[in-house]
């Protein structure tokens, strides 16, 4: 873990209830002076030391300033210029309200947050499933999406990922998925990023049923209520935190899922949570561990979720820390399993209420059993 970890993230009432899209309310600190880095006394170097306009890191890359010292003011400018494979862009800290695709044929990219701290560094909108689009319809849950990347070789580092939209706000919209990230490429690598939203934050996904894309996620932060990690992904979660937020729309248990997978029937591989956390705000055993999610456009999946080597706070139902999603696919009858987990959480009263892996069936569930000849985990952090 190097000296750059996050700090401990501000609460998701605090982001939210400062005004959306604020420096303040993310703990950025002034960052409509154009001087040293928010609250690091360091001197004015918008893009650390990953060089600048002026002397760049590679040929290939373009910095993103929002206050207009680099090559664009918008990551979605940036994004639309960094064309072809092997692009890096460099942000400098800032809030970067805008929703951001990097398409199928932008591979191998590379995002960076200069300061090299996520809280620095964010992207943030705030569409929800049931907002209207310009034209007409709504924006569906994958529309919803802040940041949506379908690109193979996707590496992120030392970025905040966010979706603000709010229940509370629009009582009138049923559709109330909000995602801040969908990633769907194979080979996407996450490090020392944050995922913040209530339902749907964190969208692990691929382009097709049949694609298994492969996912890594190290040393990141993941905030939520309602299933606020799913999708199809093969995806590894190591040294990774989860928190469940407190909700002041419902009177009783369960306010929501940490993880909704929706693994296909064919993969070998789904979710892999290794070596983390999951805490929360909400009051002991409010949360459920996960719950299975079979679409209709795939009644065939069987989700995979497996928890290993991870503590799991008080607020996770000790004694049925699973749910269904529908009563037609019974979370028995998915792959679900546990494996060595530790705290109040992890309690096990009711043993049939939570399979565990045997010692021979634990060492296949690995990161390198998940993700194969790919080795996210030695690239420099």
């Amino acid at each position: 873990m190097s000296s750059s970890h996050p700090r401990p993230p501000l609460s998701r009432r605090g982001f939210l209830t400062a005004g959306a899209g604020t420096a303040a309310a993310l703990g950025l600190g002034p960052l409509a002076a154009p001087g040293a880095l928010a609250a690091t006394g360091r001197p004015a170097r918008p893009f650390g030391r990953f060089g600048s306009p002026a002397a760049r890191l590679t040929p290939r890359t373009l910095y993103v300033d929002p206050l207009g010292r680099g090559d664009h003011t918008s990551v979605r400018d940036a994004v639309t210029a960094a064309t072809g494979s092997g692009r890096t862009l460099v942000l400098a800290p800032g809030v970067y309200r805008e929703t951001v695709a990097v398409d199928a044929t932008r591979t191998e990219a590379t995002w960076i947050g200069a300061s090299e701290n996520p809280h620095d560094v964010v992207i943030v909108y705030d569409n929800a499933a049931g907002t209207p689009k310009p034209g007409g319809g709504t924006h569906g849950t994958t529309g919803s999406a802040t940041t949506t990347v379908q690109a193979a070789g996707f590496t992120a580092r030392w970025i905040t990922f966010a979706n603000d939209w709010l229940r509370a706000d629009h009582p009138d919209i049923t559709g109330t998925q909000a995602v801040a990230v969908k990633v769907q490429g194979d080979r996407s690598a996450f490090h020392h990023c944050r995922f913040l939203g209530h339902q749907d934050t964190l969208y692990a996904d691929s382009m097709s049923l049949g694609v298994f894309a492969r996912q890594y996620y190290s040393h990141c932060y993941a905030e939520g209520d309602v299933d606020f990690v799913f999708g199809r992904a093969t995806a590894v979660f190591e040294h990774c935190r989860f928190r469940t937020l407190t909700r002041t729309d419902l009177a009783s248990a369960p306010y929501g899922f940490v993880f909704a997978p929706s693994t296909a029937g064919a993969n070998p591989r789904g979710y892999l949570v290794t070596r983390s956390r999951v805490t929360g705000e909400a009051p002991d055993g409010y949360y459920k561990l996960a719950r299975p999610w079979v679409p209709s456009s795939d009644t065939t999946a069987r989700p995979m979720l497996t928890v290993r080597d991870t503590r799991l706070g008080p607020g996770i139902d000790a004694v049925a820390p699973y749910a269904n999603m529908s009563a037609s696919f019974p979370w028995q009858d998915q792959r679900f399993a546990e494996y060595r987990n530790s705290g109040p959480g992890a309690r096990i009263t009711v043993p049939e209420n939570r399979p565990q892996l045997t010692r021979e069936q634990a060492e296949s569930a690995t990161r390198e059993t998940h993700l194969g000849d790919w080795r996210p985990w030695k690239e420099g952090h």
